[in-house]
């Protein structure tokens, strides 16, 4: 699908999958949070946190999302990182948080990268000025200019954000 875009921005970080329970109880512990201060945060008792981080039950969608806002972690890496996200606009591979996008309310954004997306407003408004931008990086001596844009021409329309744009 994105194979060269995934070669290009690539990076061997040591990844490391995690059950959801071992998630939430490390998300936890790194924010230096009790299972009760967790609880109150999250509007549920301390036996529900209790019973996530020793995988009796998981939390339901909605619980997922705020722990997200209160771990500052995206849903997908309190499920364990079970799948590969990649920006829907110009399809980096989002391999930790940090690469990802925020709402204006600071919540995670698993859609797209935080270069493309910022404060609730899209960077690039046209998919030209941002194979523009893409050329002018990843052409080199491996593949020039002409190549790069010929493969971003032909695969970045695939991508959810600009799918939408078309429409």
């Amino acid at each position: 699908m994105l194979g060269f875009l995934w070669q290009i921005w690539y990076n061997a970080l040591e990844v490391i999958v995690m059950e959801t329970k071992d998630a939430i109880r490390a998300f936890r512990t790194k924010k230096g949070l009790s299972q009760d201060e967790l609880a109150e945060k999250v509007f549920v008792t301390r036996q529900a946190v209790s019973r996530w981080e020793t995988g009796e039950t998981v939390p339901s969608t909605d619980t997922l999302k705020e722990l997200s806002r209160v771990l500052d972690v995206s849903m997908n890496a309190l499920l364990g990182s079970p799948r590969t996200l990649i920006c829907q606009c110009c399809g980096m591979p989002l391999e930790e948080d940090s690469l990802m996008s925020r709402e204006p309310d600071g919540a995670i954004n698993e859609e797209y990268c935080k270069w493309c997306y910022a404060e609730g407003k899209f960077v690039y408004q046209d998919l030209e000025t941002l194979v523009d931008f893409l050329t002018g990086h990843m052409a080199g001596e491996t593949m020039p200019p002409e190549q790069v844009r010929a493969y971003l021409e032909n695969q970045l329309p695939k991508l959810r954000h600009w799918q939408k744009i078309k429409k």
